[in-house]
């Protein structure tokens, strides 16, 4: 191929002329590009802005959209090394005398001394059973909420050290330990409970020598508080014993397994820590009203930050004579103008003298912003701390002391609802025929059995043989046994177990349709247990608001206007119950509103969406360009190209021309001066 030099012929430069000719063609479409690109690009730019600020606002409402999250208390206790308290949800505001005659404390075991923690003890298995120990009577009764555990000891963990951890690693509520008392090492168990209920019963299967009692091999651990004691099957010794907490409040005695005290007081949980000393301790509790303030205060701020955000992205400078990048935008226009309008109006459905946040100590200002009035706000809220919340936040007030409101749907509307119960909600259960009397023998003939809950199949359960004094004590080792099954456990489903008269019966802990009690196999008689099923549950059945409403359990939850309104149906009679007065305060109406520019499918994403269309148009609007002007430089160049090479064939026929003339016969030349 030839090399082509353009521009020789004529002496002119062709390269630069067509670079220029092309740049004056390109320029101008570059300008309009780079300018449409960098305003869309501001525009994604704002509306990230616009929804961090929102996202930030709707962050400081959090709190103030329910009932709850105005359920902020402040407990004082006047002797925090006697006892310290904490609260939550609904609380008693008042002053309560505590005394503490005993506080709670777990079983703890120990065996005899061994000169190393790798002595051999035995094997076999061990069994832990929880329950109450009666000194006076020398009886044990089974706990019947707590479930029969057992750990194998075999020739790989029958030393002292392994036996410990082998209980630990069962995790069953026991936690073994090891010590020196100087005597030797002792292993120690302990039940994780505290309280009387949980005393430890430990019994033995001696595979070493086949006896269960003595103080030889693995039943060197047995701990049965009824025997007589060393080599009859007590042969561990006692070093603490299980008690429960005594105490009482408002000069009411009460008992609790545990040092931490739930339900003795509304929404109060109590530490004890130590006994009083005659003089009763004082518990003040009391709404926290500064926690609610602070709260109501954080709103104002998020509005005001909010209210900036907005202005710097479409008001207008008029300093400067320029407006904000999203500056007469219909979106940005809406959301600010949807929040001015829930500030300034009064919350529909609410009455009397607190409906609205100007009443409640917020204003606005003449520049848009919220000012608060703490001093308003702190008379309302002594005044009627209720009503202030439900300024606030979406609520329901029932009128019957039997039915919950427990939540609600953005579907809701607020209004006042009608509620109407033609049917409570039941828990499944199966009734057992008359036993044969007690004491009641069980043993390898009739301790075993399955059973269905809620539609959870079990295993084979077996219960332990022995002659059974009553119908309560037997009755606490059904329950504990199929509680204990791993099935069941592994479903979260559990039964309630009694004895009625002359008969058992066995209830789920679950109400509604899913309640269900069947026995699947039964072995033996004189229980009053047979295979087959009990009476299953049912939900809870009704209206809301004149409009059949859906049944769950107990939960009862509305159609139509009042869709996804959810009631708590906890008993009471039939037919009418009442109303619900639903409302929606500002906080919740905000946040529902804010949803549409922050939740899934949001305005904001779906118009970020669309500049990123258009950003991706003007990358291909450049693509085209590239192209036509690549064009147009190729016809440029072939066009000069050829203008060059017209040239260069001129001057050449010129030169020849001259010269041919030049040489004519008497040709005269005339000589340059």
């Amino acid at each position: 191929m030839g090399i082509t030099a353009t521009g020789i012929g004529s002496g002119l430069d062709i390269e630069g002329i067509v670079q220029q000719l092309v740049l004056a063609e390109r320029t101008p479409v570059d300008q309009r590009l780079d300018s449409k690109e960098e305003d869309i690009q501001a525009r994604i730019t704002a509306f990230g802005s616009l929804k961090s600020g929102l996202s930030s606002f709707q962050s400081a409402l959090a709190d103030l959209t329910t009932a709850a999250g105005f359920q902020k208390t402040s407990v004082t206790s006047s002797n925090s090394s006697v006892f310290t308290a904490t609260a939550s949800g609904s609380v008693t505001p008042g002053d309560f005398s505590i005394e503490i005659t005993s506080l709670a404390q777990s079983h703890k075991l120990a065996s005899k001394a061994f000169a190393n923690t790798t002595d051999a003890v035995g094997t076999g298995v061990l069994t832990f059973r929880f329950g109450t120990y009666d000194s006076g009577a020398n009886t044990f009764t089974a706990n019947p909420d707590k479930t029969i555990e057992t750990v194998t000891i075999d020739g790989t963990n029958n030393s002292l050290q392994g036996i410990r951890d082998a209980v630990n690693a069962a995790d069953i509520g026991v936690s073994a330990s090891i010590v020196n008392d100087g005597s030797g090492y002792r292993l120690l168990f302990k039940s994780d409970d505290s309280g009387a209920a949980n005393s430890l019963e430990v019994t033995v299967s001696d595979t070493g020598d086949s006896n269960d009692l003595d103080d030889a091999g693995l039943s060197q651990l047995a701990y049965d508080p009824t025997a007589a004691g060393v080599g009859s099957g007590k042969n561990l010794s006692q070093t603490s014993e299980a008690k429960d907490a005594a105490f009482s409040i408002d000069g009411l005695a009460m008992t609790r397994s545990t040092n931490t005290v739930t339900g003795a007081i509304e929404g109060v949980t109590l530490e004890l820590k130590a006994q009083t000393s005659g003089t009763p301790e004082t518990l003040s509790v009391g709404q926290d009203k500064a926690a609610v303030s602070s709260m109501i205060g954080s709103f104002v701020s998020g509005y005001n930050t909010l209210k900036g955000v907005l202005e710097s992205l479409a008001g207008y400078d008029a300093a400067t004579q320029t407006g904000g990048v999203l500056m007469g935008d219909s979106l940005i226009n809406g959301v600010g103008n949807q929040i001015n309008t829930i500030l300034s109006g009064a919350v529909s459905g609410l009455t009397g003298k607190y409906t609205a946040l100007s009443q409640v100590g917020i204003t606005t200002q003449a520049d848009g912003t919220l000012e608060l009035d703490d001093s308003v706000l702190s008379a309302a809220l002594n005044d009627n701390f209720d009503a202030v919340a439900r300024v606030f936040a979406a609520t329901g007030e029932p009128t019957d002391a039997l039915i919950n409101f427990t939540g609600a749907s953005s579907a809701t509307k607020a209004g006042d609802y009608a509620v109407t119960v033609t049917q409570l909600a039941t828990q499944g259960s199966y009734t057992g025929a008359a036993t044969s009397g007690f004491p009641l023998t069980v043993d390898a003939s009739n301790d075993t059995f399955e059973i269905k809950v809620d539609g959870v199949q079990s295993g084979t359960i077996t219960l332990t043989q022995k002659s059974y004094a009553s119908g309560t004590e037997l009755a606490a080792e059904l329950q504990s046994r199929i509680n204990a099954d791993s099935a069941l456990k592994n479903a979260s489903v559990d039964v309630v177990v009694s004895f009625n008269t002359d008969h058992f019966e066995i209830t789920s802990s679950r109400y509604g349709s899913a309640s269900k009690v069947e026995f699947t196999a039964v072995e033996g008689s004189g229980l009053g247990l047979s295979v087959g099923a009990g009476t299953d549950g049912v939900d809870v059945a009704g209206t809301i608001g004149g409009v059949a409403a859906t049944g769950s359990g107990r939960e009862l939850r509305g159609t139509g206007d009042a869709d996804g309104l959810q009631l708590d149906v906890l008993g009471g009679a039939l037919g009418d119950r009442g109303t619900v007065s639903f409302t929606r305060g500002v906080a919740d109406q905000l946040d529902s509103s804010l949803d549409a520019y922050l939740g899934t499918d949001n305005l904001i994403d779906m118009r970020t969406d669309g500049l990123d269309t258009t950003l991706d148009s003007i990358s291909d609007q450049r693509d085209r360009l590239d192209e036509r002007m690549l064009s147009l430089e190729a016809r440029y160049r072939a066009q000069f190209t050829a203008l060059d090479l017209l040239v260069s064939q001129l001057q050449s026929t010129s030169s020849f021309l001259t010269q041919q003339l030049s040489n004519l016969p008497g040709a005269y030349k005339v000589k340059s001066s």
